[in-house]
């Protein structure tokens, strides 16, 4: 993949499950038996979507969610068309740091769509952990961003819905297709530059 037209940022706190989400989406797999990891700085991923036919190459960055890394981690909003803010249903305090995140991004990148992401869905509706966030709560403060998703890494619940509706609103986003559509032309223009031709 030589280009990213559309770039995706997670943010969160530790433990939330931003990197199971990616592996979901990206892979199609979930790794109930891997030991937890903290990223350190980000990880990269991309993934080719189509909306109306047409093919965009998405970029991923799943950033760290341990307050070690955020001067790190801040670097990596730069630029983002979008970003999903992730949060645990059942752990109060991944809710009250949400805000905290959005800030963040907000100081780098003002124009950015926000999407915020409930995970582990399958465990808040098994009734194995409690549910510490309450819905209603959760819906008056997405009023304002661009989407809510309730997702389940572990059976793949409306994972790929919500990759899919960033990814189409930024397809219908007039400014931010100018400048992919920008970014194309110059990198064609590059790459017939560093065509070689070979005459035996």
């Amino acid at each position: 993949m030589s280009r990213c037209d559309f770039k995706i940022v997670l943010l969160g706190s530790e433990h939330v499950g931003k990197t199971s989400l990616v592996i979901r989406f990206v892979n199609c797999r979930f790794n109930a038996s891997t030991p937890y990891q903290n990223t350190i700085g980000a990880a990269f991923c991309a993934k080719t979507i189509y909306v109306n036919g047409k093919p965009f190459n998405v970029g991923i960055w799943d950033t760290a969610g341990s307050e070690r890394y955020e001067a790190m981690t801040r670097m990596y909003y730069r630029g983002a068309h979008a970003a999903i803010i992730c949060y645990d249903p059942c752990c109060l305090e991944s809710w009250t740091r949400l805000r905290h995140w959005l800030q963040e991004l907000r100081t780098v990148e003002e124009e950015c769509k926000v999407y915020l992401c409930g995970t582990k869905k399958d465990l808040v509706d098994s009734n194995e952990v409690q549910r510490e966030v309450p819905e209603d709560i959760v819906h008056t403060y997405s009023q304002g961003l661009h989407g809510h998703f309730l997702t389940s890494s572990k059976t793949g619940e409306n994972v790929e819905e919500l990759f899919q509706k960033i990814v189409e609103d930024c397809a219908a986003d007039i400014n931010v297709m100018k400048n992919v559509e920008e970014l194309r032309v110059q990198l064609q223009k590059e790459d017939e530059k560093k065509k070689v031709y070979c005459f035996c």
